[in-house]
């Protein structure tokens, strides 16, 4: 199971289509104490892998004891970062906390491309260097790649450049409108560009010996499954049922696309919330509705509940709206 805790609304950047629309750190914020208190509650409810990110984590100045927290109680740390802040002594301390893996956004293989949707100059040099540290260090890295129509033609370029890099994965998310990505949903791809970049996603992963995992885009497994494909993956959509987010300020919901509430850890533990929330009972009990609910591919695919939420006036467990499967 696998977990992401949203540790700060800050961020250094303005990324355009930021989920968290993120840039000031909160005053509700969790403390250390209550992050140390919640990771705990994390590794009791079963999780085993924790995405500390953000906003941009990094700027967290109590990071590294976080991490190293996490590892004590028997999870696998690893962060989501913008990697502009990755320095070499940034890099040591955080594989001297016990972090397992960098995830470090680049968008494009165009400098100016990239630094544009992420909102500043220069952010493609400096999340560079940042992986250049983490490789000299010795620390994992895993490149992640938001895709919409303007870069969805050099995605599988972006793969082979992040095994030149030596990155051990590229993670590809399909972006779903949340945040200040409301504000570029017609640049979303659908159903035919989706899929069609799904497939090409496919066909690379049988050429390159890191991972692909394409993220907001649970058709891959019945596409993999047609393919006769091993996956290590078990479903597309997990949320609610074995993942979910932790907000900044404690809420909790089943993914960071998704926002609907199923509680907050200051008021009820962690591990109460997974176990009892009625929300999450909805997500792996109820039936899905449309043609998530009779394609035949639900209990290895499930549809992208977010995207359901955002098309469907918030009908969480109505059908994906871009699946070629009606």
């Amino acid at each position: 199971m696998i977990i992401s805790w949203n540790t700060t609304q800050a961020c250094n950047i303005n990324c355009i289509h930021c989920y968290r629309d993120a840039g000031t750190k909160r005053s509700d914020e969790l403390t250390t104490a209550e992050g140390k208190t919640l990771l705990s509650q994390i590794a009791k409810a079963g999780f085993k892998i924790m995405i500390l990110s953000g906003g941009e984590p990094l700027l967290r100045p109590d990071i590294y004891e976080l991490i190293s927290h996490a590892k004590s109680v028997g999870l696998r740390p690893v962060i989501g970062t913008n990697g502009m802040l990755i320095t070499p002594e940034v890099a040591q301390k955080l594989k001297q906390a016990g972090l397992a893996c960098a995830g470090i956004s680049l968008d494009s293989g165009d400098k100016s491309r990239h630094d544009w949707f992420r909102g500043q100059q220069g952010a493609w040099e400096k999340t560079l260097a940042g992986i250049k540290a983490c490789r000299e260090e010795g620390l994992a890295f895993q490149i992640h790649t938001t895709v919409l129509t303007w870069n969805r033609q050099e995605v599988t370029d972006i793969t082979d450049f992040a095994v030149e890099l030596g990155a051990v994965a590229h993670h590809i998310f399909f972006l779903v409108p949340t945040g200040r990505g409301k504000n570029i949903e017609e640049t979303t791809l659908k159903t035919a560009e989706y899929e069609a970049l799904l497939e090409r996603i496919l066909d690379k992963q049988r050429q390159v010996p890191i991972e692909l995992k394409p993220t907001c885009a649970p058709q891959f497994m019945r596409l993999a499954k047609q393919r006769n494909m091993s996956m290590r993956f078990t479903k597309g959509c997990l949320a609610g049922t074995s993942y979910c987010v932790i907000l900044p300020n404690g809420d909790v919901q089943p993914c960071p696309y998704l926002p609907v509430t199923a509680g907050n850890v200051r008021l009820t533990g962690f591990d109460e919330v997974w176990k009892d929330s009625p929300l999450f009972h909805k997500l792996r009990y109820q039936p899905l509705s449309g043609a998530c609910g009779r394609c035949g591919y639900d209990d290895i695919c499930g549809g992208c509940r977010a995207r359901a939420y955002y098309y469907a006036d918030g009908d969480f467990l109505a059908e994906e709206p871009w699946c070629s499967c009606k």
